[in-house]
């Protein structure tokens, strides 16, 4: 039996938008733009190379695709909010512990395994398949607010990690925003995010409203949720029978070979204007810009995800891989300081839109049901080029003393990437639509 529930003012699913994008904002302020200010801090005290260095973050990309098909399916079958908590306990206690590692064994099981665990069982699948699972015709809406919240992170709290490292030392920057993520983020997610889809509580998606008198039975409630989704052409895989298309597969290798630019410029980000002679502090602020710039832009990937017909989604993803590709090609011709500027400018447009677009375009290929499951699978195979991406590009710099062959690289891919997209048409329905709890 499900709970009957007076339709609230403010439809549920939003409050689960405004956490997400809150713990986005300051989880990924310090794992994915904040790494790029302590990286140049943490090698120089502790007499790592930036080979060394970037290892951490590859430990937890790879241990985060080994468990992402665990955690989508533990979010499918139980809920996010316990996996959410968990996540959050090990982020802050990572951060905190950062604080008393002086051996390069302790950095990587810090900074690779606890924070990173904490970081992809808190902050990735479990949040958007909540919200993606409370949200159809305005998913791209909903999703591209939380993925505003964590552009946010590298415009405000990118620069106030660089300015803690310079008036508190990096240990201590770390520290803070380990107790913040403890003590906001935890009853954050306590009292807003919820266990199940919105039908278990009498609702609809996207709080619509009920055509019908209010029913106590489970099954009429889940296949209303059902019909209401189909309005928009979606249609409910289980995991297994996503596995089968051709169309699942291609978005794998095009994402893969999109997920390594991310990683390459926010590790390496800042070390590689500050080589060029460019302040700490300046480098910090060009790279809050290109972040900047992609903030709307992911509200309008998201938009445009709920808008534009399913199968002309592609085409929107291949634009946002075209543009950044373009930035990197624009910058390896000239060059010049100046032309950073527009190359970030590019990117960050790409970025924007590319991070609105992505899990709009696989909720609608593939449906809410297995939503975790799918994408977790998802990054168990995309896992392997993120992981080698920032070793390289540490290790081509170590080598060469510059960046810009690893640069060139990975144009390469994202221009691959973006002529892949172009082809990826939606996935034939199933044969057979299974019950709504058969996930697998």
């Amino acid at each position: 039996m499900i709970k009957k529930t007076k339709i609230p003012k403010i439809f549920s699913g939003w409050w689960i938008v405004l956490t997400s994008g809150l713990l986005a904002l300051w989880g990924y302020g310090y794992y994915m733009y904040g790494f790029s200010a302590l990286f140049k801090p943490i090698s120089s005290e502790l007499g790592f190379n930036r080979t060394t260095t970037s290892i951490a973050a590859s430990i937890g990309r790879f241990e985060g695709g080994i468990e992402a098909p665990l955690t989508g399916w533990i979010t499918d079958r139980f809920g996010p909010r316990g996996i959410v908590i968990g996540g959050i306990v090990l982020i802050s206690l990572g951060l905190i512990l950062m604080n008393f590692i002086q051996s390069l064994w302790a950095y990587y099981v810090v900074w690779g395994l606890i924070i990173g665990t904490g970081i992809n069982t808190g902050l990735s699948l479990p949040l958007d398949t909540s919200i993606s699972n409370w949200f159809v015709k305005k998913r791209g809406l909903a999703l591209g607010i939380k993925w505003v919240f964590s552009g946010l992170s590298g415009v405000i709290v990118l620069p106030l990690i660089a300015w803690l490292i310079y008036t508190q030392g990096w240990r201590m920057a770390c520290t803070i925003g380990g107790l913040t993520m403890l003590f906001i983020g935890l009853p954050l997610v306590w009292f807003t995010l919820k266990r199940h889809r919105p039908e278990y509580y009498g609702l609809l998606p996207d709080g619509a409203t009920m055509e019908v008198s209010k029913t106590t039975d489970t099954d009429q409630i889940l296949n209303k949720g059902i019909q209401y989704a189909a309005e928009a052409a979606e249609t409910e895989f289980a995991a297994s029978q996503a596995l089968r298309t051709r169309s699942y597969w291609m978005l794998i290798i095009s994402n893969a070979c999109h997920s390594l630019v991310q990683p390459v410029v926010s590790i390496h980000g800042i070390p590689f204007l500050t080589d060029i002679g460019i302040d700490p502090i300046k480098a910090a602020g060009m790279m809050s810009l290109m972040v900047g710039v992609s903030i709307p832009c992911r509200l309008v990937g998201g938009m445009l995800a709920d808008r534009v017909k399913k199968q002309n989604l592609r085409f929107i993803q291949a634009g946002a891989y075209l543009l950044q590709a373009v930035g990197f090609i624009l910058y390896l011709v000239f060059q010049t300081n100046g032309m950073i500027y527009v190359w970030f400018v590019f990117f960050g447009i790409g970025m924007g839109i590319g991070y609105g677009i992505m899990s709009p375009l696989r909720a609608r290929y593939f449906g809410r049901k297995a939503f975790g499951s799918i994408a977790g699978f998802s990054s168990l195979f995309m896992a392997p080029i993120g992981i080698v991406a920032p070793i390289y590009l540490g290790w081509v710099y170590d080598s060469t003393g510059s960046y810009i062959s690893g640069f060139t690289v990975v144009t390469g891919l994202l221009s691959f990437a973006t002529l892949l997209s172009a082809f990826i048409l939606p996935p034939k329905p199933p044969s057979e639509i299974t019950d709504i709890r058969k996930i697998m």
